[in-house]
């Protein structure tokens, strides 16, 4: 997918953006030498050449692009992982056997080939042995993608999430990139830590300031002061316990001062540390990522006292994700502007969308989809091709328990009833976590399920190499998304987003950035019991279908949501939301 660039045209419109801002003094708190840097283990960013594994890293790449659409000084710090995962699934069943393999494939990739140039290497010390990192940069307007690498870095969230490997690639992240962002002359204005992963990059720079001569604590105050800890997920699933003799191997040796291994030896508790415990520590501001997060979020200071955190919805880049029809549409209404953020009387302007339109601009993101389709296989090894006049619902997320994927499969005969009636089809789109025994299991069961039942195999595609091309076509292409993470579980999601912004229909717990707003903004899956959810979930997959058939009730379900959302969704909000709570 190569992203859509809608960078602002003058020196009015930045200035405009600007203006926007609480804070009067920003474009003094921030330059291209003192830039917003905006750490992350991961980015979902193929066009630049590296492939995430889910949300988080599609969420950095949304975020560099709005802060280049509204040219903020942004330097995003990540590794370059030299090979990437992408799953394979097979599905056979040779005389009533059914069998099911899924695997994983690694893929090089060559950072030249993505535009990205050499700077210089830097060194850290690990488990007895000088690891150099090369330095690579690329400049994206006034942002820039700044990357550490070397040839044995491994993929993405490779070993175990407690292992030595894993360890290495985030003590590579923080003291690497950090000394990366000191070869180019940079200073962080402010230093965004994207969950705890990178929790070293603000230890190396509490580090550097006690080494040069700072007092100690004057160092940990200035540093809490200008970082901010976001917590990205309840689950912390990528968290683990490490041990204090890997710190001896993999972190101390990095550390000069030491006031701060002594500081860093004592937040230790029986010779193990949570990384969430030390980056609570150096991090004055938090930041949950929906006000649903924020408000449930359950971490605790050394002190014992519960952590506060700001609520910073998350957003997405509108432009990157959309039918540039919809937006054309969307601005021409006069419902967006140019910083696609909702004008002032969008509400009143919504209501001339006509069913008429919706169905136009959503046959044209069919069209699109397919095209997508051509080169991508179902669990059979097939393509596929979902027909311009039938319904298409989807389900495209991580495949992880508590997303329940699983769920609309629970009564099969109320499902094929669902999808025969409104001539449906269903896509599923999701990768497992390669050692995600449950989920894989869980998949096995699911696809045999389909494979058995005729109206299933015909209607129900499983698209297992799941990405953000995928993602974005079936966004625009489908009519009913379906999200149904167990409540109190999705710290926020923003797939549901773009199938809002891309005119579609939410079916979906209140859960997540979906609860920043009423229930009634959308056909929400109620019930106190997955029994009674499952029950619910069918009724409103039905009303869904139904509507689309239907001027009146279509008309009314989108502009319900778009009203409710549409403030939302949007990623300059989201940056104009972290700008004013940074500065």
């Amino acid at each position: 997918m190569k992203p859509t660039k809608h960078p602002l045209e003058t020196i009015e419109d930045v200035d405009e953006f600007y203006e926007r801002l609480d804070r009067k003094n920003l474009t003094q708190s921030l330059s291209e030498e003192r830039p917003y840097t905006y750490w992350t283990i991961e980015l979902y960013d193929k066009a630049n050449g590296i492939r995430g594994g889910g949300g988080l890293g599609v969420l950095a790449a949304d975020t560099r692009r709005v802060a280049e659409q509204m040219n903020v000084p942004l330097t995003l710090i990540t590794p370059f992982y030299p090979s990437e995962q992408h799953q394979e699934c097979e599905v056979k069943n040779e005389n009533g056997n059914f069998k099911f393999e899924n695997k994983t494939r690694s893929e090089k990739v060559d950072y030249e080939k993505f535009g990205y140039t050499f700077i210089d290497t830097v060194n850290i010390k690990c488990n007895n042995e000088i690891a150099s990192l090369d330095v690579i940069e690329k400049q994206l307007g006034s942002t820039k993608i700044l990357c550490i690498t070397e040839p044995n870095f491994g993929e993405l969230y490779s070993g175990d999430s407690g292992g030595d490997h894993r360890l290495y690639q985030e003590v590579a992240l923080g003291f690497g990139g950090y000394q990366a962002l000191k070869l180019m002359g940079l200073k962080p204005a402010i230093m965004q830590l994207n969950e705890v992963a990178t929790f070293f990059a603000a230890l190396a720079r509490l580090d550097e300031l006690a080494s040069n001569g700072m007092d100690f604590y004057e160092a940990v105050v200035y540093t809490r002061k200008h970082t901010l800890y976001t917590n990205h997920t309840l689950v912390q699933a990528a968290e683990a316990s490490f041990h204090y003799d890997q710190f001896e191997r993999y972190v101390f040796p990095n550390l000069k001062s030491p006031a701060v291994k002594k500081w860093l030896s004592d937040k230790f508790d029986n010779g193990t540390i949570r990384l969430s415990t030390v980056t609570i520590e150096i991090a004055e501001l938090r930041s949950g990522v929906s006000k649903l997060h924020a408000r449930v979020a359950n971490y605790h200071e050394l002190s014992g006292k519960k952590v506060k955190f700001k609520a910073v919805t998350n957003g997405i880049d509108i432009p990157t994700w959309t039918e540039p029809e919809v937006i054309t549409y969307l601005k021409d209404q006069g419902i967006i502007d140019k910083f696609y953020l909702p004008t002032e009387d969008y509400e009143e302007k919504i209501n001339s969308i006509s069913a008429k339109d919706i169905r136009k601009l959503k046959l044209q993101g069919r069209k699109e989809l397919n095209k997508v389709l051509e080169h991508r296989k179902d669990q059979y090894g097939n393509n596929i091709e979902i027909p311009e006049d039938a319904l298409l619902f989807e389900f495209k997320r991580r495949f992880v328990d508590y997303k329940r994927p699983w769920l609309p499969f629970s009564d099969p005969e109320k499902l094929k009833e669902i999808l025969e009636t409104y001539n449906a089809h269903y896509v599923l789109a999701g990768r497992v976590h390669e050692g995600d025994v449950r989920m894989s299991e869980k998949l096995k069961n699911l696809l045999k399920l389909i494979d058995e039942d005729e109206v299933l195999r015909r209607r129900v595609h499983y698209l297992p190499d799941y990405d953000e091309e995928l993602g974005r076509a079936l966004s625009l292409g489908s009519n009913i998304a379906i999200n149904t993470p167990i409540v109190g579980l999705e710290a926020c999601g923003t797939s549901w987003m773009k199938d809002i912004i891309n005119l579609g229909i939410l079916v979906s717990t209140h859960d997540g950035g979906v609860a920043d707003c009423p229930a009634d903004s959308y056909l929400n899956i109620a019930g106190q019991t997955e029994f009674e959810e499952v029950q619910n979930l069918y009724a409103k997959m039905s009303e869904a279908a139904k509507a689309w058939n239907e001027d009146f009730n279509l008309e009314y379900i989108i502009k319900t949501e778009l009203k409710n959302f549409l403030p939302v969704i949007s990623g300059t909000r989201m940056l104009k939301d972290y700008l004013n709570y940074l500065f």
